[in-house]
C-alpha cells in the first residue's frame, strides 16, 4: 500500500544520536500541526464552477476597444465577484486565431470576420457565434485649410487606388493628394478594405502611420494629406483636422458621422463592433456577452463614445437658439 503524503501525528518520528523510535506527539505540537494543515488546505486553489456569472475566461480585445472593455469587465466583476476574467490585447486576426485554438474564450473585434477566417472555422468543424454590440464609424479627415467639406466613398476609393491624385479633381485644394494609411494588419485598415476598397489593397503612394492615432498627427501637419480614423478618436476632440461629410456615391446626400446617423446606418462608413465566442465555450463568456448587450452594458458603450445597438436610443438635438453653456 502506498504511503500517505500526510504526517502521521500519532507516530511522528524524531531522530537522536541513537536509532529512531516512535514517540507520542504532545498536545501542543499536535494542535500546531493541525493549524498548519488547516492553513494549507485554505490556500489550496478552489475550482470555480463554470456558470454565466462564475468561472475563468480569457479575452482578446482590439486596441481601440480596450478602454471600453476594461469598463465592461470591471462593472461585471463588481456584480459577480466569482468571475475570473483575463484581458489580453491583440488585433482581431490574432483574437480569432486564439479563439479557434482555444487559447481565448471571447474576442472583441472592430470588424467583421474575413472570408478566409470563416472558411477556416467551417473546415475545422467549429461553431463561432457573433454578437453585434456597438457601432462605430470610419471618419475621413483632411487638413483644416482644405476647403473640401464632403466626399463620396467612390472617390475615396479612387484616391487610395491612385486614380485620383490631385485635390482639384474632388473640389479641394492643395495640389497633389497625400493618402495616409494606418498599420496594414490593424482592425482600422482591415475595416477600410472591407467597406471602401472591396477587399482590394491600396495602390496609391501613401504615407504609412505607425499607429491609428498617428494618422491624425500626420494629417494635421500636412495640408495635402487625407486619412481615416475611428469616430472614437474624432469624438475625443482631435484638434487641427477637419472631418468630411460622406456620401455613398457622388450626387447622393452626404452625411456627418454623428451618432444618430451612425445608429440609423445613413453614414456610409458605419461599422459594427462584434463579440465572438465558441458555441461550446465557457458559460461565463456568454454571461459576459449577455451583460454587455444589456441596458447597463450598453450604457457603458454610450459613455465610451460608441453607439449602442441593442437598447432604444434617443438622440436629443440642441436648438441653435440656445447658448453653448
Amino acid at each position: 500500500m502506498a504511503s500517505s503524503p500526510y504526517i502521521d501525528l500519532v507516530h511522528f518520528v524524531t531522530r537522536s544520536a541513537g536509532s529512531a523510535h516512535p514517540r507520542p506527539v504532545s498536545l501542543l505540537l499536535a494542535c500546531a500541526l493541525f493549524g498548519l494543515l488547516g492553513c494549507a488546505s485554505e490556500q489550496t486553489p478552489r475550482i470555480t464552477e463554470d456558470t454565466e456569472t462564475s468561472g475563468r475566461i480569457r479575452i482578446v480585445c482590439a486596441p481601440d476597444l480596450q478602454a471600453l472593455m476594461d469598463r465592461e469587465v470591471e462593472s461585471f466583476r463588481i456584480q459577480y465577484p466569482a468571475a475570473r476574467i483575463e484581458m489580453a490585447g491583440g488585433d482581431s486576426r490574432e483574437g480569432v486565431a486564439a479563439l479557434m485554438s482555444r487559447t481565448a474564450d471571447l474576442v472583441v473585434a472592430a470588424r467583421e470576420l474575413e472570408p478566409e477566417e470563416r472558411n477556416v472555422v467551417v473546415k475545422g468543424g467549429m461553431e463561432i457565434e457573433g454578437y453585434r454590440f456597438a457601432k462605430d464609424a470610419l471618419c475621413v479627415i483632411v487638413h483644416p485649410d482644405n476647403p473640401l467639406v464632403s466626399l463620396s466613398v467612390e472617390d475615396l476609393r479612387r484616391v487610395y487606388l491612385g486614380e485620383v491624385t490631385g485635390w482639384s479633381q474632388v473640389r479641394g485644394s492643395g495640389g497633389d493628394i497625400v493618402p495616409v494609411i494606418p498599420p496594414p494588419a490593424g482592425d482600422l485598415m482591415l475595416a477600410f478594405l472591407q467597406r471602401v476598397m472591396g477587399g482590394q489593397a491600396p495602390t496609391a503612394p501613401a504615407v504609412r502611420a505607425e499607429s491609428d492615432s498617428a494618422v491624425t498627427r500626420i494629417v494635421r501637419a500636412n495640408p495635402k494629406a487625407i486619412g481615416f480614423v475611428s469616430a472614437i478618436h474624432a469624438g475625443r476632440g482631435e484638434r487641427g483636422v477637419k472631418v468630411l461629410r460622406l456620401s455613398s456615391i457622388t450626387g447622393l446626400p452626404d452625411w456627418k458621422p454623428d451618432p444618430e446617423r451612425v445608429h440609423a446606418g445613413d453614414y456610409p462608413l458605419s461599422r459594427v463592433l462584434n463579440l465572438y465566442v465558441r458555441s461550446d465555450g465557457p458559460k461565463l463568456a456568454n454571461g459576459l456577452v449577455t451583460y454587455i448587450m444589456s441596458r447597463d452594458g450598453q450604457r457603458l458603450v454610450h459613455e465610451s463614445g460608441f453607439v449602442p445597438t441593442t437598447v432604444p436610443v434617443r438622440f436629443v438635438r440642441r436648438s441653435p437658439m440656445l447658448g453653448t453653456h
